[in-house]
């Protein structure tokens, strides 16, 4: 398996994670009973159960664009050195942004969110 795609699935079982972390936050917020009814006017998830949640709705945005950027580079023959770098650079981004989200730091999550991009890019400079 290529680095590009390693990655790709290490990715893939962050998000898993995050939505563990997600669903335990959810849990506790609002009860089982509640979460496991139909979901109609639940109430907002607030703290670092809210903060779980948008990060992984974020990593799945983010995720669709990552993955469609390496299966293109895979199937094109065009994954390189730069293509791995740019999936190395979104992972370990991807992972600061999640800690920084739930520990809740504005700022500092917008960089790694940024970061994971430039690692987007790199991939989509190759592609270009």
């Amino acid at each position: 398996m290529s680095p590009d795609v390693t990655y790709l699935l290490y990715s893939v079982i962050l998000c898993f994670v995050q939505v563990l972390i997600a669903a335990t936050g959810a849990n506790t917020r609002l009860g089982l009973p509640a979460l496991a009814g139909n979901r109609e006017g639940l109430a907002e998830i607030k703290g670092w159960a809210g903060r779980a949640r948008r990060a992984h709705l974020n990593m799945i945005e983010n995720l669709v664009l990552f993955a469609s950027l390496v299966l293109i580079a895979a199937v094109a023959g065009k994954a390189n050195a730069t293509t791995a770098m740019g999936a190395m650079i979104f992972f370990w981004a991807r992972v600061a942004y999640a800690i920084i989200y739930l520990i809740g730091i504005p700022w500092l999550r917008t960089l790694a969110w940024a970061v994971s991009v430039v690692g987007m890019a790199m991939i989509v400079s190759v592609l270009l």
